[in-house]
């Protein structure tokens, strides 16, 4: 069952039902400032930090699920009935409705009784506020008398001290209204330097700021007092809960649109010595006015919502492809792109199903996003891999998360998920190997933000290895500590006695729990950083950390390795976990992906006999699950893993993330049929058929999908913000498509299906363009040929490097 269809044509998903299974949301914003927005225009807005500089409030985990947002009301103000465009919060039957979740921006309008309202939500580029660009317009044969009433919800702030200190809180509130305009200057007492506001195009008939006046006592933002009675009540707010609302009078004439525009924005002071005298409430509203005036005219806002699609055309421009599969073209070309832009702005910290409130960016996460954006936006890809090491111990241990605002770790995380600090070498080599700029192995960056520690960032990516050398367990494989890339498989967690609570190691980054996934991870980072060596000019620490990495190899092999798959780890006590040993968890997809990614097992057979196994024990049709048979109860020697019932989550999901791995290691292994069938299994557009089943969006990967040991098999669970989304960008395009950069240029080695003859695309890759055919016999399987590169023969499958502004044709040829 289908909610909606894919506009290709305007890079839009259409949804035409507002009653979706979950709610359906898109992303506000580019730079600083964002917004998530669903099809029913619930969510909120935030400037850089969603926790510290929350602007609107937002309820999770109400019911309805989706409460709050970015509400308008018409009212007609002859009748008094009154709806909404978006369908929430009134709920109001509407004659038509559609929602279009574009790039950037959201479109949603509805009709009912012969008013058409459209409502364009948008971020323009440069600015730190939205614009809501609402058009009504009077489709009956007599004149219409409308009420307009806008709403937003203030968060105080701080978005976890908004939803827990209400002692203090329900004290704090303050707003003033100016000409019209709303500023929400709650805190503003202690920091006096950042406010909100919220203005409007046209003169008001009046305005609210307090919540419990608007709505009402004992009613909700289905049936506001205010909008009821068609007349706002002038209110404004001194403690409780601020609010922002503007009430506007439109008479509109048979056939007539009329344009309103609401803009809801963030402001900071001037950082001078002129501020305001200490204890004054007066805001410096000088700088923002203008800006205000400028984006409340419609011209300015046709402009910048003209700007923001140009600057998608340039960002997307990088890497066009046409295949035989439209599922394809439609997620390389658009959604899964601009999905890994999202998960590059933020990490995952705020989605539907992440409050913004706990987490930060990821240390791992922001490392592993590099590889989907960095052909996009690599001087920003740039900037975020050295606050990313900035963060960095000093022992080249890893805060597992830091704030945006601060850039400082979340000491309440704290280091011990011993997998991160190898990320940072994956992310610095996929950055070097898109630019070519070797500089940023020099740049100086401190260790945990301690300008006095500098050390050029190459020394980072040594410690970040090191960190694993010095960290090894009795089977010389390294420890886990507190977990690795799994974040739920708790090794370090044992129990002396049954029943008794769980204890940890002193220390979980020096437990004796040990890892194989870790062990791959640190073959594939020791083998990019010895390539990283070489192009230093270290010629002795490349071949150190190729002896690294062969002997790390020949650990895995001899401990590693349970027969028929790679095992997973070694608990606490030295039993092994994800082996034919154990009665539960014997198979697990991480350690098949990634030490076949790290070329452990590829010329003794190993690597192709532990992806069979994936085949045999964990391929569902819904996608790869993590591991096989799932864990029935709770096992304290694992931790988190199995407090999960069996088929969610890290106890046998379907986790997305993963999926790509064994994608990419089957393309490896040559093996085009399976790795484009793996690919398709999970790809959201294949998966709009059964929306009603998948329940998330069908234009953006889900974290986590049902196994078959849960009742709800191919249910999707936390949409939008997960390294999905980059790594399935790099196993269609880098590996199953094959234009893959590499540090000395551009690699051209698809591994396609048997039956696909081909496909084009064109590629950016260092200042020059290449337009690239690849010619195939359906039926046929292999590698490339030779190129044929402007005309001339060239052997193997490097694209010989061209001058910046340089368009070169390059025709593939896979002869079979």
């Amino acid at each position: 069952m289908r909610y909606g269809h894919f506009d290709d044509e305007r890079r839009e998903y259409v949804i035409d039902r507002p009653d979706t299974p979950l709610p359906w949301i898109n992303y506000l914003g580019t730079e600083q400032y964002f917004g998530i927005v669903s099809n029913t225009a619930g969510g909120y807005s935030f400037y850089r930090d969603a926790r510290l500089r929350r602007l609107t409030r937002y309820r999770y985990n109400n019911v309805p699920f989706d409460v709050g947002g970015r509400y308008v009301y018409v009212r007609d103000d002859v009748t008094g009935d009154f709806w909404s465009p978006a369908w929430q919060p009134t709920r109001s039957p509407l004659d038509d409705y559609e929602c279009r979740h574009g790039l950037s921006y959201t479109r949603i309008a509805a009709a009912r009784n012969g008013i058409r309202a459209e409502t364009l939500f948008f971020v323009p580029l440069g600015e730190t506020l939205e614009v809501w660009r609402v058009r009504i317009t009077n489709e009956r044969d007599t004149t219409a008398e409308l009420s307009l009433f806008s709403s937003v919800e203030f968060c105080l702030w701080d978005a976890q001290d908004d939803a827990t200190n209400f002692q203090r809180n329900f004290s704090t509130g303050q707003v003033e209204v100016v000409d019209g305009v709303i500023y929400h200057k709650t805190e503003y007492r202690e920091r006096r330097d950042h406010f909100a506001y919220f203005a409007c195009s046209e003169p008001l008939a009046g305005f609210d700021t307090q919540r419990e006046t608007f709505l009402g006592a004992y009613r909700g933002w289905d049936r506001p007092a205010a909008v009821e009675r068609g007349a706002a009540f002038d209110s404004v707010a001194h403690g409780w809960a601020p609010i922002g609302s503007h009430h506007v009078r439109l008479g509109l004439a048979p056939g007539e649109t009329r344009e309103v525009v609401f803009v809801l924005g963030y402001a900071e002071n001037p950082r001078t010595d002129k501020f305001d005298p200490p204890g004054s409430q007066t805001l410096n509203k000088r700088n923002v006015r203008p800006v205000i005036e400028r984006w409340l005219r419609p011209e300015t806002v046709a402009g910048g919502f003209a700007a923001l699609g140009a600057s998608w055309d340039r960002l997307l421009g990088g890497l066009r492809v046409t295949t035989p599969d439209p599922h394809t073209d439609r997620m390389v070309n658009v959604w899964n792109a601009y999905q890994c832009m999202v998960t590059f702005n933020l990490s995952r910290s705020a989605s539907f199903y992440e409050s913004g409130i706990g987490r930060g960016m990821g240390f791992r996460d922001s490392n592993q996003d590099l590889l989907g954006f960095v052909h996009m936006i690599p001087e920003r890809a740039r900037e975020r891999i050295l606050d990313i090491a900035a963060t960095q111990m000093a022992t080249g241990g890893a805060y597992h998360q830091y704030q945006p605002l601060t850039k400082r770790g979340n000491d309440d995380i704290g280091a011990g998920f011993n997998d991160d600090p190898l990320w940072l070498v994956l992310g610095v080599s996929a950055y070097v190997k898109e630019t070519g700029d070797r500089t940023i192995l020099d740049e100086p960056v401190p260790f945990d933000n301690d300008p006095g520690s500098e050390a050029p960032l190459y020394e980072h990516l040594r410690r970040s290895l090191r960190y694993s050398q010095e960290r090894l367990g009795p089977h010389r494989l390294p420890l886990i500590g507190r977990a690795d890339w799994n974040d739920c498989l708790n090794l370090n967690c044992f129990s002396d006695t049954p029943g008794e609570p769980f204890q940890t190691t002193e220390n979980v980054s020096g437990g004796a729990a040990e890892s194989v996934f870790i062990a791959g991870q640190f073959v594939f980072a020791a083998k990019e950083l010895a390539a990283l060596a070489e192009l230093q000019r270290m010629p002795g620490d490349a071949a150190e950390y190729r002896a690294a990495a062969e002997k790390m190899t020949g650990a895995i092999v001899e401990h590693g390795w349970d027969g028929a798959w790679f095992r997973r780890a070694y608990d606490f006590r030295g039993h092994p976990i994800g082996s034919s040993e154990n009665d539960e968890g014997q198979i697990f997809i991480e350690p098949q992906g990634m030490c076949v990614l790290a070329g452990v097992g590829h010329g003794d057979g190993l690597a192709a006999r532990a992806l069979r196994s994936v085949t045999e024990r964990l391929a569902t049709a819904h996608g790869i699950v993590l591991q096989q048979p799932a864990y029935a109860g709770y096992r304290i020697e694992l931790g988190e893993i199995s407090s999960y019932p069996p088929g969610y989550k890290e106890n046998a999901g379907i986790f997305c993330h993963t999926n790509p791995w064994i994608m990419i290691a089957e393309a490896m292994m040559n093996n085009g049929d399976r790795a484009f069938d793996y690919y398709r299994r999970i790809n959201p557009s294949m998966r709009e058929a059964i929306s009603e089943l998948h329940r998330c969006e069908p234009y953006v990967y889900a974290q986590m999908i049902a196994g078959p040991d849960a009742p709800t098999h191919g249910e999707a669970k936390n949409s939008w913000l997960t390294g999905t989304a980059a790594w399935n960008f790099v196993a269609i395009t880098q590996w199953i498509l094959g234009i893959r950069p590499e540090l000395t240029g551009l690699r051209l080695d698809p591994v396609l299906p048997a039956d696909w003859t081909g496909f084009q695309a064109t590629r950016a890759f260092r200042g020059a363009t290449y337009e690239i055919t690849v010619r195939k016999v359906a039926g046929t399987v292999g590698r490339v040929s030779y190129l044929v590169v402007d005309g001339e023969h060239v052997d193997g499958t490097m694209v010989p490097s061209a001058a910046p502004g340089a368009v070169v044709r390059v025709e593939a040829v896979i002869e079979g």
